[in-house]
C-alpha cells in the first residue's frame, strides 16, 4: 500500500490458500489492497503449469492495475 500512497497502481497476486488469510491481514491493517488470486498450490508446479496459471490470470492481474490508475 506504499506504492499506492505515492500514486503507483499496485497489488497483490496470491493463491487461493491465502484469501481468508489476506482478507484478515487487510482488515488489521485498515487497507482494502487489490488482488488477484491463483488456484492453488503452486510450489510443486511445472514450469509449463505455472506459465498456464499465468496465461489463466494475466487479464485479470492487468485489470487490477489498470483500474488502480
Amino acid at each position: 500500500m506504499t506504492l499506492e500512497s505515492r500514486g503507483i497502481p499496485a497489488g497483490f497476486v496470491a493463491s487461493t490458500e491465502f484469501v481468508d488469510a489476506a482478507r484478515a491481514q487487510a482488515r488489521s491493517l485498515g487497507i482494502n489492497p487489490a488482488s488477484v488470486y491463483v488456484a492453488h498450490p503452486i510450489q510443486d508446479r511445472t514450469d509449463q503449469e505455472m506459465v498456464q496459471l499465468a496465461q489463466q490470470a494475466i487479464e485479470k492481474i492487468v485489470a487490477m492495475i489498470s483500474l488502480r490508475q
